[in-house]
Formats: C-alpha cells, structure tokens, sequence
C-alpha cells in the first residue's frame, strides 16, 4: 500500500502549524515549527495572498495530513460523511476520522503519534473486543474496547512513560491501569478540534 516517506516536519511546515505528527518531539524547541515556522523549499519564506480555492485546498490537506492519509482514502471517507444526511456532512467526516482505530490508540495516550500507533497496530499489539486487529484504518464503534495484548503490555507502558500522555477526550474513556479504552458516545462538534474549519473542506469537495 503507498504511504509517505518524506520528512513529516516537513508537512507541517508547509500548513504553517503544528500538525502534531512527530509524537513527544513537538513539544520541544527541536521541533521544526519553533525554529523555522515557514514553508519548506526555495520559495518556502514567500508570501503570497491565497485565492479561496487554495484557502479550501489548505484546509482539506491540513486535516488529511493530520489523520496520515493520502488523497484517496481521505476522498473516500468524505463521500461516506456526505451519504449520511442526518448529520452535517463536516461533522460526520470528523466523527469518521476519529473513530479509527490508530487515531483511539492514539488519543488514549497509549502511543505519542498516530504513526506510531499504526505501527503498533500493524506489529499486532493491538486488541479490540480481545482479537487482535492489525488494520489502523479499523472503524470502532460505540463501546467496542480498545486494549493491550497480554505480551506487549510492558512495551507499551514504556512507551506511555516515555511520553507525555494526551488529556482523554470526553467522548471516550480509558483505564491506563489495564490499558484500555473505548468510544462512549460520538463526539459533538465542541468536543473536537476548534481550529479545524470543516465547511472549507465540504465546499472544496462541492466545487
């Protein structure tokens, strides 16, 4: 399956904002934000004033970098987000992206980045409802458990040490005694990321 390869930093370079994709990382001064906040390349310190497409342009790669998807997948998830009529259709994209199962391994502070924790998942440490899943695009639904296999329990809580632990979101619930966690409810809009402006995203898809 195709992934990126290139510098990660780099990424966030370009969307002018921490993107959050390096784990522990960046939050120290070696973040590549704190001392070049910039885009990366020849032209990267020009400014130019943006047309309203590339506004939307902006706003959709930042979310789909985000999520570490590539174009295809990502174009999918929206036309899934649209077919659902009873809620708003930027909503429902944002309820999918973080219903996977790398991004709830991720947000229950059992890995310090979603890349790392779609290698977790692919190296097979990775429970759900106590079968091992190795897939982190894996959908979850409500109440489904998210839990450590019995023989990686000590990697992961080296790695959770290591690392400063994210705030569990209100729409979830973990115990990091037994290292699990779980969807309590679908979240609502003021319970997710203010900064992200999802009606550019739907009026990109809709042009």
């Amino acid at each position: 399956m195709a992934r990126y390869t290139d510098s990660v930093c780099k990424l966030c370079r370009n969307e002018g904002e921490k993107l959050f994709l390096k784990g522990s990382r960046c939050f120290t001064t070696k973040c590549a934000i704190e001392r070049r906040r910039y885009g990366s390349g020849q032209h990267g310190q020009d400014r130019k004033k943006q047309s309203e497409f590339a506004v939307q342009l902006r706003e959709k790669q930042k979310l789909r970098r985000t999520f570490g998807m590539l174009e295809g997948q990502f174009s999918s998830y929206f036309e899934k987000a649209a077919r659902q009529k009873k809620v708003p259709t930027g909503l429902r994209l944002l309820q999918l992206l973080e219903s996977r199962l790398d991004n709830i391994v991720y947000r229950a502070g059992l890995a310090p980045s979603r890349a790392q924790a779609r290698q977790l998942i692919l190296h097979g440490h990775i429970n759900v409802d106590g079968k091992k899943v190795t897939v982190g695009s894996y959908q979850l639904k409500l109440g489904q458990v998210v839990s450590v296999r019995d023989n990686s329990k000590k990697l992961i809580k080296a790695i959770v040490e290591a690392n400063p632990t994210a705030t569990c979101p209100p729409w979830m619930s973990r115990d990091m005694d037994a290292l699990s966690a779980s969807i309590s409810s679908l979240p609502v809009r003021e319970d997710l990321d203010q900064s992200i402006k999802e009606a550019l995203i739907v009026e990109h898809y809709s042009r």
